[in-house]
């Protein structure tokens, strides 16, 4: 599939660094670090946030492909470095003779990437898939995706998001007590997002190809975020239960323009945007690392015991939507690219 903005990002959790390198950016773009370093600290915050948090103070360092506050056109670069690295050198480091098995663990944590992780590329060591698999590296894409929304508010793109659910509560004022009980019992809660972007033109995406279809790209995007269990466009979580004269969103004209007095479809209608607001939901399953572990298995000896706990989080929905608005973002850059084509931003 041709991709004309892409990226890759590199990085352990307890490592150096997260690095990014993105490439496709038009030339001329303004570079705004503080805007970036700013969503840095969105993906920090929320209620019911661990340890790391008081860590960590994400910022970004760009080392390429940026020149007095504007893209050149090539590669561009992004760095966050970790500061909790520096408790972790040498159990991290890269060199033979340093290897250790402090902070090595065998019993898999139910919910996480351990078991399957372990099986794939052969690791007795589960620290070493926990490292990669670990949710910290969203703290690259979501620097990436705020380059993207750089490019997106260009073209008068922006977006919101808010929190729909936290466990089983639906009352916004209800949430800090919710996430205040679940800590008391060692537990952890999940919840529902809504991201909403406005002012997308007509057509994005493709009906022609089964990987063109916009609202599959971006479900593919969100539901990768590491605890997301369910992505919906509009009502389709609740399409099932509406009949079609319900659901689907009438065309009318007015002053010459095409308009709706609905949005079931969520903006997206045959894997194009239809010039709605477009409107994604997300799940997030509660986060699987409990301070009240769960039953499972030691690899070493294949002996019933309970999980290893790493430091944690009660709740971290509203970051997941920080995420969220980021992936989206990036799906969104390559197809105004990919309609739109230019080298340089004029």
């Amino acid at each position: 599939m041709f991709e004309k903005f892409r990226f890759l990002t590199s990085g352990e959790s307890h490592g150096k660094c997260l690095t990014a390198i993105i490439e496709g950016l038009p030339s001329g773009l303004n570079i705004d670090v503080e805007f970036i370093n700013s969503e840095l600290k969105r993906r920090q915050q929320g209620y019911g946030r661990g340890g790391r948090m008081s860590i960590e103070s994400d910022t970004v360092e760009i080392t390429s492909g940026v020149r007095f506050g504007k893209t050149i056109g090539s590669p561009v670069t992004l760095v966050i470095y970790n500061k909790d690295y520096e408790n972790w050198q040498k159990i991290m480091s890269i060199k033979p003779e340093d290897e250790t098995d402090e902070k090595s663990f065998t019993a898999y944590r139910p919910g996480h990437a351990d078991y399957a992780g372990s099986i794939k590329y052969n690791h007795k060591d589960l620290r070493n898939v926990l490292e990669r698999s670990s949710a910290r590296k969203t703290a690259i894409e979501v620097a990436v995706g705020a380059v993207a929304k750089l490019l997106l508010k260009h073209y008068g793109i922006t977006c919101t998001s808010k929190i729909l659910q936290i466990g089983s509560c639906k009352a916004e004022d209800e949430f800090r007590t919710e996430i205040d009980r679940a800590k008391e019992l060692g537990d952890t809660l999940g919840g529902k997002f809504e991201i909403t972007y406005v002012n997308l033109p007509v057509g994005l995406g493709s009906y022609v190809h089964w990987d063109r279809g916009l609202d599959g790209r971006i479900a593919q995007s969100v539901m990768s975020i590491p605890a997301v269990k369910s992505v919906s466009i509009g009502d389709g979580e609740n399409a099932c239960g509406i009949s079609g004269k319900d659901f689907h969103d009438e065309i009318f004209i007015e002053n010459g323009k095409i308009t709706r007095k609905t949005n079931h479809a969520g903006g997206i209608e045959g894997g194009m945007t239809n010039g709605e607001e477009l409107v994604v939901r997300a799940v997030m399953k509660p986060i699987p690392t409990l301070k009240t572990p769960l039953a499972t298995v030691d690899s070493k000896n294949m002996t019933e015991t309970t999980a290893h706990f790493e430091r944690s989080d009660t709740c971290a929905v509203e970051a997941c939507s920080v995420v969220a608005e980021a992936r989206i973002a990036c799906v969104l850059v390559n197809e105004i690219m990919l309609k739109y084509p230019a080298d340089y931003i004029e």
